[in-house]
Formats: structure tokens, sequence, C-alpha cells
């Protein structure tokens, strides 16, 4: 199957502000962000690169995301030079429906103690708006806010 048309509409050029919280009570740190969506593999994929700085060095990160027909899921693999370090996240969650939302879960080992889950989120709003959050579930499964980035077509 195909990105969902709804989905396949956020192809293109981004800039925004990403926010990053390392506690859910701390304020933000704040940098630009550029992000280029587009789709792949005849319309199978949609790809999404994006980039921040912290502390002054680059950071970047990568999403391929596609439908799995016979699971009746979506599924997305995810690299991030900062928050994922040398591991690929692999990511699921449901096809989006007709707003063409995202909302895919992966794990993280946190060693000693068990696994974290990650959990990314991409809206898709009125106009020309894009936003991706992202959120920190603890083995309690409590969510905490990480990531903001709210994006404006260029």
């Amino acid at each position: 199957m195909s990105i969902p048309k709804p989905l396949a509409g956020v192809a293109g050029e981004w800039t925004g502000t990403y926010r990053l919280w390392f506690s859910p009570d701390d304020p933000a740190i704040e940098s630009e962000s550029t992000a280029e969506v587009g789709l792949v593999a005849m319309g199978k994929f949609l790809t999404m690169r994006y980039g921040w700085t912290f502390d002054g060095k680059v950071q970047e990160g990568f999403f391929l995301i596609g439908v799995d027909d016979a699971a009746g899921e979506l599924n997305a693999q995810w690299v991030d030079s900062f928050h994922n370090s040398n591991r690929i996240m692999p990511c699921r969650g449901a096809v989006p429906a007709a707003d063409g939302e995202v909302s895919v879960l992966g794990s993280y080992s946190a060693p000693p103690g068990p696994d974290w889950g990650w959990r990314t989120v991409l809206e898709h709003g009125a106009g020309d708006t894009l936003r991706m959050l992202a959120f920190n579930i603890t083995p309690e499964r409590e969510e905490q806010r990480a990531v903001e980035v709210v994006y404006r077509r260029r």
C-alpha cells in the first residue's frame, strides 16, 4: 500500500523551532530546525530527514515510514544522532486516519533497569504546519514530553 494521501501531503521542505526537555519540569532548550520530507519507492514510503543543534553541535535524525498491509499497521524506522546514538529504533503504530496524524511507539534500553518507551507523533495541522512530538515513556508507562518541533513549510 502507498502512504495515505493526507500523510503524503507533508512532502516538502520545512523550517521551525526544535524544543528539547531533559526533564518535564525543566525549561525547554531551543534551536532552529529544518526538515525535508519526501516519498520514495513509488510512493510506498515516506522519509523525513531533520536537523537541529545542541550545545553548538549539529544533530540530525531520519524516519522511514511505511504501511504494512498484512499487519494493518504503520511501521517506522528511526535514527537520531543525539537521542538514539548508533541504534536503529523500530516503531509501530496505527495506520493514519483521515487527518494523517502518525503516532508510533518504539523502545530503548536503559541499563541496569528495564527498557523505556519512546513515542513519536507527526501532526499535519491546518495550512502549512507540521508538528513533531516525542515522549519518553517510563517503565511505569508514564509519558514525559521530550521534544516538540513546530515546522512551517518553506
